[in-house]
């Protein structure tokens, strides 16, 4: 400790006998480090709205079923929930749920015949859990699960060519498999993305019912769960209450989803590595030009009795100080950076794009603590071992010829 105590000055000192080179490591190491936590932010910031956006067009983070329904999503594959599965739905741990009437139909129009998903919805149980609550319409949304109208997509309506008020035929097989066919009319034209609004057609959850003679009977549930505890507890508890019914995770009913979710992730993990590796060829390459410039300097500390340790050590002091400091200093401008972010990234001049990705129209760039802290410590301590070997270099040369040196 005495020895670390002497020799820490020393090394400050020895940092700034060459200002340039230590300013120039100094920025290498900062950039590295803000670089690392402001991508890791924004690409966070990307993942998570992607995801949300998923989650809102109508998949929720976990879906209840009855079994089949998903290989035949027809009304024969339906359930009436239990007592005890509505209890379990009411619970703390689940924020939104929603049950819901979805089955192929035919939408037909006087000029056009198209396929499309019926979905029959409890409105007001629709928000926060969907878009259909809150997405820009025109006209009015459905009052309740009675209500005799529907929604229908922004770009369904133009290849129906058909407009607010017009009448349409909805075609459908009921709960025992046989055609029904039903006049509706249009109470508003919702906004979304295209297959959304190519595909959903909305209507009242009785309604619904009523149409496919399906008496209390719905295809789905829908829900989301808070944080704590979480998706996976919350599964394994609705698969105790409801063994029955087929109930599934957003990663498993949205892989496409899962995929970028999780390559989102790695390319984290890569970006990081890649930084990294700059940063580490950065400070090996001027600690090792400081290590022989003051080659002669070395020898003679041997000669006044500098034990081989004592300057390893003090090398490893130079790389800690000058290290920390400039990771210190990426830390502090990664978080300045994603502060003067706080209100969000909007991307209302790409929403064709987003909107074709998936993800909403404004990010919001956040840092975790756990990750910020994880980041800044494994740059410092990977860089101070990777100062090991010009330190380690340091201690080789011969006393003797090391001060015949120029």
């Amino acid at each position: 400790m005495r020895v670390l105590l002497i020799l820490f000055p020393f090394a400050w000192r020895n940092l700034w006998r060459n200002w340039r080179r230590t300013l120039i490591t100094l920025l290498v190491v900062s950039i590295g480090v803000w670089s690392i936590l402001t991508f890791n932010a924004l690409i966070r910031a990307w993942s998570d709205s992607s995801l949300k956006g998923s989650l809102k067009n109508m998949t929720a983070q976990i879906q209840l079923h009855a079994p089949g329904y998903l290989d035949d999503p027809d009304m024969r594959h339906s359930f009436t929930p239990a007592a005890a599965l509505l209890a379990r739905l009411d619970g703390p741990d689940i924020s939104h749920w929603a049950p819901r009437v979805r089955i192929p139909a035919i939408v037909q129009s006087e000029y056009k015949t198209l396929p499309i998903s019926l979905v029959g919805i409890e409105p007001a149980r629709e928000a926060g859990l969907s878009f259909i609550a809150d997405c820009p319409l025109q006209g009015a949304r459905l009052l309740g699960d009675k209500d005799p109208g529907v929604l229908i997509g922004r770009h369904l309506a133009e290849r129906l060519k058909t407009r607010l008020g017009k009448r349409l035929v909805v075609m459908a097989n009921d709960a025992e498999g046989k055609l029904q066919e039903r006049g509706v009319v249009i109470k508003g034209i919702y906004a979304a993305s295209q297959p959304l609004e190519d595909s959903l057609l909305f209507i009242g959850l009785e309604q619904a019912q009523h149409f496919a003679h399906a008496g209390g009977q719905i295809s789905e549930i829908a829900l989301m769960t808070r944080e704590p505890p979480g998706m996976a507890s919350v599964l394994a508890k609705l698969k105790a209450a409801a063994p029955a019914l087929d109930i599934q995770g957003w990663d498993t009913l949205e892989p496409m989803t899962k995929g970028i979710h999780d390559l989102t992730q790695g390319f984290i993990y890569v970006w990081l590595w890649v930084m990294f590796v700059l940063i580490a060829i950065g400070v090996v390459n001027t600690q090792l030009m400081a290590v022989f410039e003051r080659t002669r300097e070395f020898g003679l500390l041997q000669a006044l009795g500098f034990r081989p340790s004592w300057i390893m050590l003090e090398v490893l002091l130079e790389a800690v100080q000058i290290i920390g400091f400039g990771v210190l200093l990426g830390a502090i401008s990664a978080y300045l950076t994603v502060y003067a972010l706080k209100d969000g990234i909007s991307l209302e001049g790409l929403s064709a794009g987003a909107d074709f990705l998936g993800i909403e129209r404004v990010l919001y760039p956040r840092l975790e603590l756990k990750e910020f802290v994880t980041t800044v410590l494994v740059v410092w301590g990977l860089g101070v071992l990777t100062a090991l070997w010009p330190a380690r270099r340091a201690t080789r040369f011969n006393a003797i010829e090391a001060m015949r040196s120029t």
